[in-house]
């Protein structure tokens, strides 16, 4: 029994199964309810589950879809209000994980926000997720599997697909990625045209640093303090904004790592500056889309 549980919560600390699952689960172990609440209330304190959304919530509608892309079609999740309406549009773009329950959480919590969102699967021109990476592991070849150059490609095709919908603000569309993601954000607002906001989560600038010479939208970025990787090019990056004269906010967080944000991994997952960093990120795209 301890050696299942032991297995049960590290598929839950790695995203693999949702919190749901994980109570599902527990409770076919332990035989109760309470003690199954129990025991994930001693995995994690329960703020960082605040902004989780289920999939089935009335207020939204939520599906697998896919999409005409410049090589391949392309493999997304959409997560839309279900009120009627016009919305601002955000594509979201995954960690080095891929298209996980994470990444689509972070859509339908924005969707709950009132914008129409898509996780694009940029790992789609390999079949998608699912048949590269199904144990759900971080890929360390996946600029290799995904350049930035075809992922700009699949996050401007992903932003035609979302003009097509009727309740779509055609002209107020934003962008949003987590470490990975967060570089392939950064590099895609130098490529992507009629962007109006972009918020990178720990990710690397693009490289060339002149290619932010043609960024239209302003950028908020958030860094993680213990982050020595991604944090040695905020200075350069800094001066290279403000020499092409482009909007370029940032915050590094004091005691926060890499993948700070994430909360369904314990050991990176900083609340503070989850919750902090969120408050700001939807700020944000509130003053740059929804004006």
């Amino acid at each position: 029994m301890a050696e299942e549980i032991r297995v049960l919560i590290g598929q839950y600390q790695e995203g693999k199964i949702t919190r749901r699952e994980f109570i599902l689960k527990a409770v076919a172990f332990t035989g109760s309810l309470a003690a199954s609440y129990a025991l994930i209330d001693a995995l994690v304190d329960f703020r960082i589950y605040a902004g989780e959304v289920d999939p089935n919530d009335p207020a939204l509608l939520c599906h697998d879809v896919e999409y005409s892309g410049r090589a391949t079609p392309v493999f997304g999740y959409l997560a839309r209000p279900a009120a009627l309406g016009k919305f601002p549009a955000i594509v979201v773009i995954h960690a080095n994980q891929g298209l996980n329950e994470y990444t689509q959480d972070v859509t339908r919590r924005l969707a709950k926000q009132g914008y129409v969102c898509l996780a694009v699967d940029c790992l789609s021109r390999h079949g998608g997720t699912k048949k590269v990476n199904p144990k759900g592991e971080a890929l360390g070849n996946i600029r290799d599997l995904a350049p930035w150059y075809g992922v700009a490609e699949d996050v401007d095709s992903g932003f035609i697909f979302l003009r097509t919908f009727p309740d779509v603000r055609a002209d107020r569309i934003g962008l949003i990625g987590f470490c990975w993601g967060g570089e392939m954000t950064f590099a895609a607002t130098t490529q992507v045209r009629g962007l109006k906001g972009a918020v990178v989560f720990y990710g690397r600038s693009p490289q060339p640093l002149d290619l932010v010479k043609d960024i239209q939208a302003p950028v908020l970025a958030h860094y993680g303090e213990k982050d020595p990787t991604v944090n040695q090019g905020i200075t350069s990056t800094e001066e290279a904004m403000k020499k092409y004269n482009k909007s370029y906010t940032y915050k590094i967080y004091p005691g926060a790592q890499h993948g700070f944000h994430t909360g369904n991994n314990l050991e990176r997952y900083h609340p503070d500056a989850a919750k902090e960093a969120w408050a700001m990120t939807l700020d944000f795209f509130r003053k740059q889309l929804q004006a």
